[in-house]
């Protein structure tokens, strides 16, 4: 339950930012809905990364960082298709194109890719560290091997 709360806190934020960014970029540049959007999920994605490292999964193994980036950046474009998507079929499936409709389209978009998103980050992205039981066992055993080897030579 934890992780499902920070990767929220982390996930709200990013849904703040994703949702201001679209809209901005709406209003000021004039940009298609779904050109607008995939710019607005390319800044959240930036910010989540950063949550995620830092805060939801700093405890998680860190020791292959270009292979977590890279897994990150997969598994967030296949949200990007996912979340564009929902707005795509929206705006120019449905022609539900004004600024109320993309923003409900846009948040299920998100609400979808993040089902994705958190199964994807925490199986193959944020992997965790083994547990510490099973660590303390594996310790014990590597401590004990090396008695018991002493206990044969001296036979």
């Amino acid at each position: 339950m934890r992780e499902v709360a920070k990767f929220g806190a982390v996930g709200g934020a990013g849904l703040l930012v994703n949702l201001l960014v679209f809209n901005l970029v709406r209003h000021l540049t004039g940009l298609q809905v779904v050109r607008a959007s995939v710019i607005a999920t390319v800044v959240s994605i930036v910010f989540n990364y950063i949550g995620f490292r830092y805060f939801t999964y700093r405890d998680r193994d860190k020791s292959g960082r270009t292979k977590e980036l890279t897994l990150f950046l997969l598994f967030s474009a296949v949200g990007l298709v996912i979340e564009n998507g929902v707005l795509y079929a929206a705006t120019y499936g449905f022609g539900w194109d004004s600024p109320l409709q993309s923003n409900v389209f846009k948040f299920l978009g998100i609400g979808v890719a993040t089902l994705f998103r958190f199964w994807s980050y925490r199986t193959w992205v944020f992997r965790a560290l083994p547990a510490r039981e099973t660590v303390a066992s594996a310790e014990a055993l590597l401590d004990a091997q090396p008695a018991r080897t002493r206990a044969r030579a001296d036979i």
